[in-house]
C-alpha cells in the first residue's frame, strides 16, 4: 500500500490538520487489538473524507465497511447539523469496540450502526445519499456500486478505496491474476466506462476512486 516515499507522506501529514485523541487511540486500539490493522484509514485519508463531507454540505452519507470506527468518525464529523452516517459491517466481533468509540466521539446519535451483510441491506435503505464510501469486501464491489447507484442524489459522490490493490492492479505479460484483482480491475474499468457517473482516480493511500452522479 505504500506508494509515496515515507518522509514524503510524513510531510504530507505533518501539514495536515492533525488527529485529535480519539482518533490516535483508535489506531492505537486497532494496531494492538485487531487483524490487518493496515485496513484502517488514518489520518491522510480520514481528514479528506471529513473534507469531503463539509464541502458537499452533506446531509446523509452511507458507508459500507465500519472496520474500527475510525472513517465513519471523520464522515459523520463533516455531516451538516441534523445530518446522518449510516455505517454498515459484518463483522459483529467488533462491535462492543465500535460503539464505544462512537459514543466517545459524541456522535453517536448521528450514526446509525448497521451489522449484517450490505447487500442485503442496502436494497432496504432509503436515499438520497449524498456520498456512498465503500471501503468493504473487494470482490463485492460491483454490486455494491450497482445497489448503491440509484440511491446517490444528482451530484453526489461515490468513493472507493484500495483501487490501486497494492500496485497489482499494474499487469505485467502472463502474470496470474487472484480473484480480487481481477475483481477490482472489473470495478475500475466499469466506472471508466459508466456514463451515469464522472470520475477520477486518486493516488491517495492505496487508491481511492471517486465518481460523481451526473
Amino acid at each position: 500500500m505504500e506508494f509515496i516515499d515515507p518522509a514524503l507522506l510524513a510531510y504530507c501529514e505533518a501539514h495536515t490538520s492533525g488527529e485529535d485523541a480519539l482518533l490516535k487511540k483508535i489506531t492505537r486500539e486497532t494496531q494492538a487489538k485487531v487483524l490487518m490493522p493496515r485496513m484502517i484509514s488514518g489520518h491522510l485519508q480520514g481528514k479528506m473524507l471529513e473534507f469531503f463531507a463539509k464541502m458537499m454540505d452533506a446531509e446523509s452519507i452511507l458507508e459500507i465497511g465500519t472496520y474500527t470506527g475510525y472513517s465513519g468518525i471523520c464522515l459523520a464529523r463533516g455531516l451538516k447539523p441534523g445530518g446522518k452516517l449510516t455505517t454498515l459491517d459484518i463483522n459483529d466481533e467488533l462491535e462492543t469496540m465500535v460503539r464505544g468509540f462512537f459514543e466517545e466521539s459524541g456522535l453517536a446519535n448521528q450514526i446509525d450502526y448497521r451489522l449484517g451483510n450490505a447487500r442485503e441491506i442496502i436494497p432496504t435503505l432509503d436515499g438520497p445519499f449524498d456520498i456512498v464510501f465503500i471501503d468493504a469486501d473487494k470482490f463485492y464491489y460491483i454490486d455494491y456500486f450497482e445497489l448503491v447507484i440509484d440511491k446517490v442524489r444528482p451530484g453526489g459522490i461515490i468513493l472507493a478505496d484500495n483501487v490501486l490493490w497494492s500496485g497489482k492492479i499494474l499487469l505485467e505479460e502472463g502474470q496470474k491474476i487472484d480473484k480480487d484483482t481481477r475483481k477490482i480491475l472489473d470495478f475500475n474499468r466499469l466506472v471508466q466506462e459508466d456514463p451515469r457517473v464522472e470520475n477520477i482516480l486518486l493516488p491517495i493511500r492505496d487508491g481511492v476512486l471517486m465518481a460523481r452522479k451526473l
